[in-house]
Parts: C-alpha cells; structure tokens; sequence
C-alpha cells in the first residue's frame, strides 16, 4: 500500500476513534450517575446474608407492655413505624393499639401467658416514646382521630423535615392511611386515602392533617394505592412507597409503587410527583407499578425499603402461602426500579406454631449500623374470627419481634 494510502487509512481510523470516544462522552452525560445507573458502581445486587433474633428489642417492648402499674396505655399493636426524633428520642408509630390493664400468669385458662381483659379498649393508632433505648410514654391515644364514621386512620412512615423548604424550624411529617369499613374480602377496610400530618417538636402536638392522594374515584378497590408503608430521603428528595390491595382480590402478591416529594413539602399535595412507568408525574397522574406481577412477584400489604451503599433493598413477606412465615427481598438501583428478585429468603421466629402469621416486615435504619440492620414483623392469630380472644389470651403475640439482618453483595 503507498505511504499516502497508509497516511489516509491511520487518520481515518482515527477519527473513527475520536467520533467514538466523543459519542461515548455524550452517552454517559445523558445517563444517571452511578448511583441510579444499572450495575453502576454505587449499586451492586445485595441480599441477606446473615440473620439473629434481636432479643434485647424484643424484650424491651414485653417489659413495657407486661408493666401492671400502667392501666391506660400501649400493651400491643401492629403496623410498626419508628422515626428519630431530632433530641435523640425514637417515636414508635402503631395501628390497631391494646391499652388497658394486663394481668400476671396465669390466665383464667390455667396458661402460664401475660393476659387482658377481653373487654379492654382498642383503638385505631399509637405513639410510644423511647428515650435511650427505654420505652417510657405513650402519647395520649388515639393519636390521630377517625376522620368520619367508620373510617380511620393507620399511620405508616415518618420523617423529620423542615417546615418549608430552607426552613430552620423542623416539624415531624408522618404519613396515614385512611380506610373505610367495608365487607369481606375487604375486613380490613377498604382502601381510601393517603394524608400527611403534620407535628410540632418537641412537643408532638398534631397541628394540622392534608389529604394528598384521594382514591374514592377509582372504582375497583384493588387497584386504590396507598403511599407511606416505607420511605427513603436522598439527594434532596423524600421517595414514597406504596401499594395496593391486590391481595384482597385474589392475587397472591399486591404491586408497589413509589412517589417523590422535595424536602419540606410532603404536606402539600401539588409537590408530590408519581412514577408513571417513564417519568415522574404531577397531581392527578396515574401510578404505575414498578414491581409486582400480581404472581411469582411482588409485595405484601406493607414492606420496608432501605438504602444501603448505593443500592435500593426492599423487603416484603414472600409470595403466595410462604407469605404467612417468610420474608424476601428485591434490590434496584434507583426507586422506579428495576427491581430484581426475589432474592434469598428467611423465615424468622414464630410463637404456637402455625396459629399465628407473620407481616409488615420493617426495617429501622436509626437503630442500625454499619453493616447491621434492624428489622421488625408484626405477629397476628390466622383465624380472623376469634383473634380478639386469643391476642387478650396471650398479650405477648400481637407485639412486634425483632432480627438483625447482615446484607452482603451477591456478585
């Protein structure tokens, strides 16, 4: 070939080269950060790797719930939330509440339980105070009012935020679902509301209650969302999950879904912003699922979502009837997905053997550490029709129980 032929191929080839490294250069300017980016190098598939019963948790909330002297607060609940407070204190947040005296073993069946009065108050939601790892309070019940008859309110997550964006003054925002009686297969209320309260600190006076995301209009049930089961803050931005009630109809899983708001401004319903399958939307859009196949995969009706390193874990019952026992996980690069899994599975501890149900898998990343993670279930009787009964049989089954989870990377 003659040099000026070969002169002309290397520049060719050159430019070739240039165009592509400059074409590449672009690519990645347009792509998410590594933090968001698929298999970037902030994000890597995680599971867990390791488990333990927490036992000291666990006791702590046996030690306040079991103290006779108290007559007119927490004694069990459901639906565990927990928030740090900004002087130190952890707000644990429950639904349906126990108060009323308890009494010593043995119960009027001879059984060696901690034990209620039938007759003891129920009511809808909770507030209990730790102060240095002690329970010491609970917070005048119930916390939140019904918002009409034969509805009521069920708080989820919680996070302290300023008052408006570049506030000083901080406030504790704390999501609540909103339910309304119903027939079966809806007995646990038929899915109606997500509302954001509003607390003044320290004090924990609820000042104010704004709907964000009415459901009303949508005329199937199953396919209403509720936003606020976990939460994640990041880069200026809270990230709201949510989900339905698929499992109420038939489906052996229910789908979830996620929302973002800027920082100081979950109380306002026009800053919140629903992933739509491709982009964020505004008010009025129309969720999309960004996990569940209503089958093989997808969520329980409450599961947690955590940050760790770079990687989004989820944590939900498993599906189908391991979803009584068993808790799996998913892990994404970003909140919208895709999310991957489910991943290894773990079945913690149950009391009498398959009577009860285990649910609402919830991690509490204030009371974790590095490379540990707390995680709560809540325990139920499975015979819908005479839990009242076995729950004042045995006060000790509906309170939450608690596991230290290790997460390692997978790949």
């Amino acid at each position: 070939m003659p040099d000026d032929a070969r002169a002309r191929q290397r520049m060719g080839t050159g430019l070739g080269v240039l165009l592509a490294l400059v074409l590449a250069a672009v690519l990645l300017t347009a792509l998410p950060d590594d933090g968001e980016r698929e298999g970037g190098g902030a994000c890597a598939p995680r599971s867990v790797a390791a488990w333990s019963a927490d036992d000291g948790l666990t006791g702590e909330f046996s030690r306040y719930g079991d103290n006779p002297s108290r007559t007119d607060d927490w004694t069990g609940g459901d639906g565990t939330h927990s928030v740090r407070l900004p002087d130190g204190r952890v707000l644990w947040l429950f639904s349906d509440t126990y108060l009323g005296q308890v009494y010593s073993p043995p119960n009027p069946f001879g059984e060696s339980h901690t034990w209620r009065e039938a007759t003891a108050p129920l009511v809808r939601n909770s507030a209990v105070v730790m102060r240095d790892g002690r329970l010491e309070s609970t917070l005048a019940t119930p916390l939140f009012p019904d918002p009409a008859p034969n509805q009521w309110r069920w708080p989820v997550a919680a996070r302290v935020e300023p008052r408006s964006p570049g506030s000083s003054e901080q406030v504790l925002r704390v999501l609540l679902w909103v339910r309304t009686a119903g027939q079966p297969p809806w007995i646990f209320g038929v899915p109606t509301a997500t509302e954001v309260a509003t607390l003044t600190l320290p004090d924990l006076r609820v000042e104010s209650v704004v709907k964000v995301l009415d459901q009303q209009l949508v005329p199937d049930p199953s396919r209403r969302v509720l936003f606020g089961t976990t939460l994640v803050e990041e880069d200026g931005w809270t990230y709201v999950f949510g989900g339905d009630d698929g499992q109420a109809a038939s489906r052996p899983a229910s789908q979830a879904y996620v929302a973002r708001v800027p920082e100081g401004r979950l109380g306002e319903p026009g800053a919140w912003q629903y992933w739509n399958g491709s982009e964020w939307a505004g008010a009025g859009a129309r969720p999309r699922a960004v996990l569940g196949d209503g089958q093989r995969t997808g969520v329980g009706s409450a599961f947690s979502v955590v940050r760790v390193r770079g990687t989004y874990v989820l944590f939900t019952m498993a599906a189908g009837t391991k979803g009584l026992t068993t808790v799996t996980s998913y892990w994404a690069c970003s909140p919208a997905g895709p999310w991957h899994g489910p991943t290894k599975d773990f079945s913690p501890a149950l009391p009498q053997g398959g009577q009860v149900a285990a649910y609402n898998p919830q991690t509490h990343p204030e009371l974790s550490d590095d490379g540990r993670l707390v995680l709560s279930y809540d325990v139920n009787w499975l015979e819908t029709g005479g839990a009242a009964a076995q729950l004042s049989r045995n006060v000790s089954l509906y309170r939450p129980r608690f596991v230290t989870l290790r997460l390692a990377q997978t790949r």
